[in-house]
């Protein structure tokens, strides 16, 4: 073979090695190779006093959808050059998924000032248009006996996590209280079998009362009783539960339990109802209607009895579909409740097409208005507007004697919060229901 033939032939394999081990776009390594090259430190224990980075290019999607794919592939690999400039011979980086670069660097190269400031107006270019870019970096620090490269950078990710929707801070620590969390998180989310078939968890009741202060109903809100952490906060389980999927499975738990409760009541208390939530993923994994249904045809209770209950925010999406769920309940005798309206997300042209039957009117819509009066033509407004549709308003998070009047007298029809009473266990409920009146 002649010397050329072999130079070429080499630089084809070089190439062909250059190629396996690097991300085309940006010339960075790839996240194979990337990964390897740190782990070989690692095993070497040659990465002491050292961080992981995770870089997060923050609602990249959405710059692609608004900027085109050709400013999004410039926006890309402006970060990998950033990225170069900020790096030496000691550091190990590269390209790890689309929108996400990672890193791995002495700690006396991090100065979190500097790259606060940088990052603060960090700004992507193509030709004339000029852009300002999101950033966060997640960063972790490697101990003595860390070896999995996947690990960190998980860690790095639960980091990241922590500051999502944060468009002031840039750069966050995987610290002991984000790791505690993420053992409380894994903890709790592996316990929640066991405690819906131990019935840990329960419903507790929030009366609702009419307009003279008669409990005409009562909201089902979960509970968990734990044998070992005792009363536990619905904010320590309830948004982890949202994000991860499974309160599925808690929701079917309260459903059930509210229909036997409601079963239970039949001959005690047969006009009384119960509302339940039905959160916007049980949209997406179960088949809420069949579900429902289901449990309501298993105990042989009304559906009228028992409330679907939605969050406005959760019609924001595939609005189509989920009328169409909304308008099959009622079609099949179930009552159903649109929650939290005004919370931020409200339209009245949406409104007018909803298939509900009671408005339940968030009382923080409004605030601490500095002007009551125009504070009172507003709420009017609303309660008037329910009233014209035929949708029976409910005022929430009623929590004085004199809110209460001013809602009465603007005609609001129904009224539940802590005036009348915090959520309880069903036998003070029921105990409640022997006092007749709440006021």
């Amino acid at each position: 073979m002649r010397v050329r033939d072999i130079t070429e032939e080499k630089q084809r394999i070089e190439a062909e090695m250059f190629a396996s081990n690097h991300d085309e776009l940006t010339g960075l390594y790839n996240k194979e190779y990337t990964y390897k090259k740190i782990s070989d430190q690692l095993k070497q224990h040659a990465l002491n006093d050292y961080y992981i980075v995770r870089i997060n290019v923050c609602d990249f999607k959405v710059f692609n959808d608004v900027f085109g794919k050709a400013f999004g592939d410039a926006a890309l690999k402006q970060v990998a050059d950033w990225i170069r400039k900020y790096s030496d011979e000691r550091c190990i980086y590269g390209r790890i998924s689309g929108d996400s670069f990672g890193s791995c660097l002495p700690k006396s190269e991090f100065i979190e000032e500097v790259l606060e400031s940088d990052l603060a107006r960090f700004t992507v270019r193509l030709g004339d248009i000029e852009q300002n870019l999101m950033v966060h970096l997640g960063f972790c620090e490697i101990g003595d006996d860390d070896q999995d490269v996947s690990v960190l950078f998980d860690r790095a990710s639960v980091a990241l996590d922590s500051i999502k929707d944060d468009y002031k801070k840039h750069v966050v620590f995987f610290d002991r209280k984000i790791r505690d969390r993420m053992v409380w998180n894994q903890e709790i989310s592996a316990q929640l079998d066991d405690a819906i078939a131990q019935e840990q968890i329960v419903p507790y009741l929030q009366p609702i009362a009419d307009n003279t202060g008669k409990i005409v109903g009562a909201e089902a809100l979960a509970r968990w009783i734990h044998p070992l952490h005792g009363f536990m906060s619905p904010a320590d389980f309830i948004p982890l539960f949202e994000e991860n999927g499974i309160i599925v499975d808690l929701d079917k738990h309260i459903w059930k339990l509210a229909c036997r409760i409601l079963k239970e009541w039949k001959e005690k208390y047969p006009d009384l109802f119960i509302s339940v939530n039905v959160s916007p993923k049980d949209f997406y994994l179960t088949d809420v209607l069949s579900d429902i249904v289901g449990f309501v045809k298993e105990y042989e209770i009304e559906p009228k009895s028992l409330r679907i209950e939605v969050t406005e925010s959760s019609m924001m999406r595939d609005t189509d579909d989920r009328m169409r769920t909304l308008e099959e309940f009622r079609k099949q005798g179930f009552i159903v409740e649109m929650d939290d309206f005004g919370s931020g997300y409200s339209s009245l042209n949406m409104l007018k097409d909803m298939p509900v039957d009671v408005l339940k009117i968030d009382m923080k819509f409004l605030g601490k208005s500095s002007d009551e009066q125009r504070a009172d033509i507003v709420i009017k407004n609303v309660i008037r507007l329910s009233e014209d549709l035929s949708i029976v308003s409910l005022a929430e998070g009623v929590e004085t004697k004199e809110v209460f009047n001013q809602l009465n007298n603007l005609g609001c029809n129904l009224f539940q919060g802590y005036y009348f009473s915090k959520p309880v266990p069903l036998n003070e409920f029921e105990a409640m229901l022997s006092e007749k009146k709440m006021i």
